[in-house]
């Protein structure tokens, strides 16, 4: 970051507020181009430290960076101009929001004489994004004062602690300029003595060593029960012969996985693990993880008796089998969530325990003396084992869509970032994806479940890591964020992009308005009859159409070791698959 005096007000406002983000742990931006945001634009690309995205499309780059900050856990700021520029970041923040993503947008803005007047380029972004935020600031106008400045650096970092604050979530800082945009100098718009006269709001906080601090430190405390609430819990659980851990969809705050198979080890609870939960995959042999259970829980019916406890952690699983199997128990459900929010839409759970996940499994795993029914453990298992030697078998008899997200699941390396899309893919892998020891991260929007940015959320996510990264997306969600793939040159990241092309929706396929023809195919379905490979060409992407499984696995296989991003199109037949996946679970049911 260059000491030089600033040539102008807005120079110094941006200069400030990015060192004071950089100081409070921001290496990274996502910046897509604009007049008004000039000022934050060149303070970003001047910052020595800290990494420039550059985006041509508002709402891609939004999705990157809520990729980047769900594989690291921490914001990748978003930068754009005034105008519908912000607009377009409202999908990506309406998913940070819903799926505790931290996430600062900084939307450049017009002076305030000129809101409500007619100026072009100039619409309300005032609180834009309504309560999608977890904070909102409209900032000043830049001035060389040293209250003002002290003030913009506590807003910085107060962005920053609110962003990652239990639940973690996005915040919009408005940033209103006038021109001049650009470092030109303006004589006598900073004085000189600035520096010497208002030390603190100019230069900010530094360590002993010298090196940048925050203005504002935020320390999080964690929640946790009481002794007595605890012993309720323990002895819950320590009274029940037949109990469940359920792990859902995992954000910032969720269990880790030491804690959880301590856990498990001390209850002796099977663990119903989601593929989002960040638990399907990377633990050790010992500890009883299962990922099976939307494909076998309806088969085995009453033959299966009701858990008496259940231990849930992370959001509503995402498995309508294991929703309903919960709804219809008897058993006393204990939903933990560190920020005391209701994510059980199915409304059965009977205790919400407001207490930081890990240290809660922790805790009750070094205090819990559980003698759980042995033949309740192995009944999942036997079920567990049955159901994927019938899945591996099922595999290989023909090219459907469950096969292939099965594949992926046991032949991605280890380690490696998996981001999975919406609609059948994510669902797909929820019941065919064997879990599996390989340290595999599994990335998913399953806040609010759209499929747009799914290309670019994983792109995004693959930049904060040197992991092989894997994206699955279906053909209407590759259509929805081909804007996306302009990241792999411009922003230097590597995938295997599989592209799963049932020409159409089909998920809906699922549904009882299947039966109503019309309007279903061209309503629901919507054939597009779009030949993707020109997207290869125009992105300079190798691409690859298969059209059986043992192709894919050789094209997937060869692409997760290669250098560069290859597309691998399978191509296949929405309501063959579904079918297919209909005779499993009638296969399924027979077996068990």
């Amino acid at each position: 970051m260059s000491d030089s005096p600033a040539p102008n007000r807005n120079t110094l406002w941006a200069r400030t507020l990015v060192s004071e983000l950089h100081a409070g742990g921001v290496d990274a931006v996502c910046i897509a181009p604009g007049s008004r945001s000039t000022p934050l634009t060149v303070a970003f690309a001047r910052h020595p430290e800290v990494e420039v995205f550059s985006h041509l499309d508002e709402r891609s780059a939004a999705f990157f960076a809520l990729g980047r900050a769900k594989r690291t856990g921490k914001p990748t700021p978003l930068v754009c101009t005034s105008g519908t520029a912000a607009a377009n970041f409202h999908p990506a923040v309406i998913e940070a929001s819903q799926a505790r993503v931290p996430m600062v947008v900084l939307t450049a803005d017009r002076p305030p004489e000129l809101r409500d007047s007619g100026a072009n380029q100039t619409i309300d972004q005032q609180k834009l994004y309504g309560d999608a935020v977890r904070w909102y600031a409209d900032l000043p106008e830049p001035e060389p004062d040293g209250r003002k400045l002290r003030s913009l650096r506590t807003t910085a970092a107060r962005a920053l602690g609110e962003s990652i604050e239990t639940p973690s979530g996005p915040v919009h800082l408005n940033v209103p300029f006038r021109k001049p945009l650009e470092p030109i100098d303006v004589p006598g718009d900073v004085p000189e003595s600035l520096a010497d006269e208002e030390p603190l709001g100019a230069e900010g906080r530094t360590e002993r060593d010298g090196t940048a601090r925050p203005f504002v430190r935020t320390a999080q405390g964690r929640p946790e029960l009481t002794d007595e609430e605890m012993r309720r819990v323990r002895e819950a659980v320590e009274d029940a012969d037949r109990g469940l851990l359920v792990v859902g969809p995992a954000d910032a705050q969720s269990c880790e996985r030491e804690a959880l198979a301590a856990l498990a080890e001390a209850t002796g609870f099977p663990v119903l693990a989601d593929p989002l939960s960040g638990h399907r995959f990377g633990h050790d042999d010992e500890t009883p993880i299962l990922g099976g259970y939307d494909g076998y829980l309806d088969a085995l019916g009453e033959s299966l008796p009701d858990p008496e406890v259940v231990v849930r952690f992370g959001a509503s699983p995402t498995s309508k089998v294991l929703r309903r199997y919960l709804e219809e128990s008897d058993a006393r459900q204990f939903l933990v969530d560190p920020a005391g929010e209701w994510r059980e839409a199915t409304f059965t759970a009977t205790d919400l325990l407001v207490a930081d996940a890990t240290r809660f499994a922790r805790t009750l795993a070094d205090e819990v003396r559980s003698d759980a029914n042995d033949s309740w453990r192995d009944r999942f298992a036997a079920a567990e084992s049955d159901y994927w030697e019938l899945v591996a078998s099922a595999r290989e008899e023909r090219l459907f869509e469950g096969g292939v997200l099965s594949a992926v699941a046991a032949d991605v390396p280890d380690p490696a970032t998996v981001m999975v899309s919406n609609s059948m893919p994510v669902r797909d892998l929820d019941r065919f994806g064997e879990p599996r020891a390989a340290d595999v991260t599994v990335l998913g929007n399953r806040g609010a479940s759209g499929i747009d940015g799914i290309t670019s959320t994983g792109l995004g996510a693959g930049s904060a890591t040197d992991d092989p990264l894997v994206v699955v997306t279906g053909d209407l969600a590759y259509y929805h964020d081909m804007n996306g793939l302009l990241a792999v040159a411009r922003c230097g990241v590597d995938a295997t992009i599989v592209e799963i092309n049932n020409d159409g929706g089909g998920i809906f396929h699922m549904l009882p308005i299947e039966e109503f023809e019309p309007p279903f195919t061209e309503q629901f379905r919507t054939p597009h009859g779009l030949d993707y490979e020109s997207t290869g060409d125009l992105y300079g992407l190798d691409f690859e159409r298969v059209a059986d499984l043992s192709s894919f696995r050789s094209a997937f296989r060869e692409s997760v070791e290669s250098e560069g991003t290859q597309i691998i199109e399978v191509t296949t037949d929405a309501e063959r698959s579904h079918r297919f996946r209909d005779e499993l679970a009638e296969r399924v049911a027979r077996q068990f």
